[in-house]
This record gives C-alpha cells, structure tokens and sequence, in this order.
C-alpha cells in the first residue's frame, strides 16, 4: 500500500482518539468544570451531531480546493479545536471545541476515503480505504486507554494536547505524502451537489444510517448489558471492549478484502452475519465465556461493514464523490444517534437489556433489506439495453 495511506491513516487514529477518550475522562471534566455526568455526556452527544451537521458543510466550504489541501486545512481545524479543548476555561467553551473539533471529522473521513481510493488500483481501493480506517480501529484499542490514563493521572487538558501533537504530525504527514491534485473549480461544486439527485446514492446512506445503527443499539449499553446481565465487574468490562476493539481491528481489514472481491454480495453476507451474531448475542450474554467471544465475533462483523459502505457511496458518486462521501460519514453518526435512541426508548418502554440484541438485530435487518433492493436495481439498470449513440450527419 502507499505511503500517503499510513498518513491518512495517522490522522485518523487522532481523529477517533478525540472523539471516543472524552468518554473515559467524564468523571475529571465533569468535576473540574462543575457540571453534572449527564451534562459532561452532552459532549459526546454534541460532538456527534457536530459530525453530521459540520461534515457537509465544510464538504462544500473545501469543494473547490485541491484534495490535499483540502486534507490539510481541515487538520489544521482538528490541531485548533483540541487546543481549544485543552484551553476551556468553562464547559460551554469546551463545548463549543468539542464542535469545531467535530466539524473536521466528516469532511475529513469522507475526502480522505477517496483519496486513499485513488492511490490504487479499483480492484484494492475497498482495502486502501480499510487501511485508512484502520487508524479509527486502533484509536479505540489503544489510542483511547492511553488517553485516559494520561488524563486521569496528569489532567484531562493534557490529553487534548496529545491529541493536538498528533494532529500536528498528521498534517506534516500529508504534506509530505499525499500527491497533489487540481481543484475541482465552480464546476466541481455543482458537480457534487448534483450526485445527490441519484437514488443509488441516497440507498447508499440509508444502508450505513441503519447498518451501523444496529450496532449502537447495543453498544451504547454494553457496560450495563455485561455487568448487570453477564455478571462482569467495571474493570473487567474494560478489558472485554478491548477484545471488541481488537475485533473491530480485524473486521476492518476483512471487510476491505471482501468488499474488493465482490461489493454488494459481501455487504449483504456481513450484514446476514452481522443480524444473527446480535440475535446470538441475546443468549450468550448470560454466560461469560460465551459473552466475551460473541461480543469478539460481533466487533469483527461491526467493522467488516465500514469499507463497503463507504466504498459503495463512492462508487455510486464515482464523478463527484467528496460531497456523497462526506455524508455517508455523517450517516455513520446519525445511525450512532439513532441506534442509542432507539435502545433507550425500549428500555424505557420495558425492554430487559438482554432484549436489546434483537432491537439490534432487527435493524440490522432493515438495513439488509434496503441493501438487497439497492442491488437489485444495479441488476436492473445493467440489464437495460445500452442507448447507441446518435449519428452526426
């Protein structure tokens, strides 16, 4: 693979170490700052929603600009909202960071999920794409845990230093690797917004909101499923998301080599897995051992969907992809967002936990269904007599 990839894939490690370490540092913000643990969890709900709205937004705010540069100034945006964060003197200008931090994030994943396309070959482009996530992947296993431990023991503010620092390195890494393109111009812009007038495209979407929603619904409420259900203690809990992170790790690349060798037939088989390893999940939570080597298998089926989903967006916005791309990052949110509200309203409607995995399952489902109708109407479009071109007489 080439070298840009690993850059790209360094700046995503940062890009996921921010958005998922203010999870472990609640308990320091939420002192030091003199708020509650539910206010202090608006931060994470604020930087998510920041993902959706900021991403197509900057997505046309950078249309015009070359890809590189597009990379580097939103880096530069990440370097300027975690100094922001590091520098808050009070929880709503922390908020306000944590949103200028979020609004490079969808941009970013989104343009840097084509460039890494376009530096091989069609036939890897699903794998370079997986490469670069791979940076997100590890940010949970081990960029997280580091996190927090530097915040709980020298202050949460140093851990957005960090996080800045590595920014830094991720921008030097992109302008010492990554190739130079043109700019897409005034007509590169109608372009994009133009893609989305395709139906593929907006299947495409909805496919990663509810694929990856299934996921959230339980994984919003994992610690509770495996300490009240499973019977594990907090710590243990810990090291049981690492098994899910080192599972996420390998369905990422999984996925890329699937999605490579058969696109929408390997989507499809990930999600069909994907619905019964939740479904299992139902029964297995009871029994530890078991709980531990589902939640293993569930993390590798989660992630294996990642770089087919992305790359079905671009493959259908193939001639203005930076726009379509960027808001299937947002989706990936929005299905976050929706996943946790779906799995607090059946809670709140009677739900035991142990029901959540088929709330999960069944949503897994729909996106399942939406997939199998998107890839019929390729059939049916490829079917359809190609139109001779007119003679010019």
């Amino acid at each position: 693979m080439p070298l840009p990839l690993f850059a790209l894939a360094l700046s995503a490690f940062a890009i996921g170490t921010t958005e998922f370490v203010i999870m472990g540092l609640l308990p320091d913000v939420a002192r030091e700052l003199a708020v509650s643990i539910p206010r202090a969890g608006l931060l994470v709900s604020g930087y998510a929603l920041g993902v959706a709205v900021g991403a197509p937004i900057l997505a046309v705010l950078t249309s015009r600009l070359p890809s590189k540069a597009a990379l580097q100034w939103l880096m530069g945006v990440f370097v300027l909202g975690n100094a922001l964060c590091a520098m808050a003197p009070d929880y709503r200008m922390l908020m306000i960071a944590r949103v200028v931090t979020s609004f490079a994030h969808g941009s970013f994943f989104g343009i840097g999920a084509v460039v890494a396309a376009s530096l091989v070959p069609r036939e890897k482009q699903a794998s370079a794409i997986a490469l670069m996530f791979t940076g997100l992947t590890l940010a949970n296993v081990l960029g997280v845990p580091f996190g927090t431990f530097i915040g709980q023991n020298f202050g949460w503010r140093t851990s957005f230093w960090i996080v800045a620092g590595l920014g830094v390195l991720s921008f030097a890494g992109i302008a010492a690797l990554v190739p130079k393109s043109k700019g897409a111009g005034a007509a590169g812009l109608a372009r994009e917004v133009r893609v989305l007038r395709e139906p593929q495209v907006w299947l495409a979407l909805a496919m990663t909101v509810l694929g990856f929603g299934g996921v959230f619904v339980v994984f919003t409420y994992i610690a509770p499923i495996l300490e009240s259900v499973t019977g594990f203690s907090p710590r243990a809990v810990t090291l049981v998301l690492v098994v899910f992170g080192a599972g996420l790790t390998l369905g990422n690349a999984v996925g890329g080599k699937l999605a490579d060798r058969a696109l929408m037939p390997s989507l499809m088989g990930i999600l069909i897995v994907l619905a019964l390893v939740m479904a299992t999940f139902a029964r297995t939570s009871h029994t530890p051992v078991l709980a531990v080597l589902t939640v293993f298998v569930w993390g590798v089926a989660a992630f294996a969907t990642v770089p087919p989903l992305q790359m079905r967006v671009v493959e259908k916005a193939r001639h203005a992809p930076h726009l379509a791309s960027t808001l299937n990052i947002g989706a990936f949110n929005v299905g976050n967002a929706g996943g946790a509200w779906l799995g607090g309203m059946a809670l709140s409607h009677g739900f035991a936990l142990d029901a959540l995995p088929w709330v999960a399952a069944a949503v897994t489902g729909a996106a399942l269904v939406v997939t199998v109708v998107a890839h019929r109407l390729d059939g049916r479009r490829a079917a359809q007599p190609q139109r001779a071109p007119e003679r010019v007489c």
